[in-house]
């Protein structure tokens, strides 16, 4: 089975330099893990990792869709495992690295997708549409509050912004009478598909929390403004499942004069941190095998740990 290397955490964990420079070690390159730097055009706000930050290793599974194209994880685990059997071809090492859990488990366990569906003319499918139309009429909090009081592990695990997922978990309760987290439990007990070495950067909270709130101030000095209203001058509708990540539904109502720029900036900061811990909760209850790794020193010394203790030629 080949070996595979999964740099996950919270964001502003630094992720991205530790898998630049662990690739640079390992002869290794990046797929990257993240379920907003797909989209093209959204740059500042998903903190894409810029040319000179990728330092000269190739980056995979950025940039492939339109922020107004329809994405999934399941489209997501068919393009990244490709992306990976074409780096191992190579003779290269895959470094997977982002904080999307739901997309990192989609591709190590064998998560099987054949229900998520949409046009399938079942039950289920039709019950999802009624609780997409539900999101729309009522918001997301609405949703996901249901899907609390349905199943609360579940609800623990997807982001309230993601109506799509909210809308499968409530939709897969409601047509089986099984609770979505007991499915997911079946779904990774599957045999891996991966060696993966899943390596958890931890960073203390004070110190996360700090780097989270300076990250989003300096997003927003490099022109988030800018690059969300020209996003919706392309069209970019609100409603957009891309147009809902963290510091672009902030700044819709900034653009749309709702609210001040201080307040905007605020929120952005204080989401952001939310959304860390519900990384730093998932990684832990998902992925209880991953090898927690300090990340507060230099990134070229924290990668050279990880290789020294993982070889990648290991059986």
């Amino acid at each position: 089975m080949s070996r595979l290397f999964v740099i996950a955490g919270p964001t502003a964990s630094g992720k991205t330099a530790v898998a630049v420079a662990l690739a640079k070690l390992i002869g290794g390159e990046v797929v990257s893990a993240d379920s907003m730097q797909i989209y093209e055009g959204m740059d500042i706000g998903t903190a894409k990792p810029t040319l000179e930050e990728r330092d000269g290793v190739p980056h995979h599974m950025i940039d492939i869709a339109k922020p107004d194209e329809q994405y999934s994880a399941a489209l997501y685990q068919q393009h990244a495992r490709a992306a990976i059997a074409d780096v191992q071809a190579r003779g290269r090492v895959p470094i997977l690295c982002g904080g999307t859990g739901f997309y990192i488990n989609a591709v190590i366990n064998d998560v099987q997708f054949a229900q998520d569906n949409a046009d399938a003319p079942t039950a289920e499918s039709a019950i999802r549409e009624y609780f997409m139309h539900l999101a729309a009429e009522h918001g997301c909090d609405k949703l996901h509050m249901l899907l609390q009081e349905a199943d609360p592990a579940a609800a623990a695990a997807i982001h309230p912004n993601n109506i799509k997922r909210v809308s499968r978990a409530l939709s897969y309760i409601e047509a089986t009478g099984l609770l979505f987290s007991d499915y997911n439990g079946l779904q990774r007990e599957q045999p891996p598909a991966y060696d993966a070495v899943f390596c958890r950067l931890c960073v203390d909270r004070p110190v996360l929390y700090r780097r989270i709130n300076e990250r989003a101030q300096a997003m927003f000095d490099a022109g988030l403004e800018e690059e969300v209203a020209g996003l919706l001058a392309r069209g970019c509708h609100p409603g957009l499942t891309s147009m809902q990540g963290i510091g672009y539904k902030e700044v819709v109502r900034f653009v749309n004069g709702e609210i001040m720029r201080e307040e905007t900036i605020e929120a952005v900061k204080q989401n952001s941190r939310r959304y860390a811990k519900r990384q730093e909760t998932w990684f832990r209850n998902q992925n209880p095998n991953a090898v927690a790794v300090p990340a507060e020193g230099p990134a070229e010394d924290i990668a050279l740990d990880i290789a020294l203790h993982f070889p990648v030629n290991a059986v």
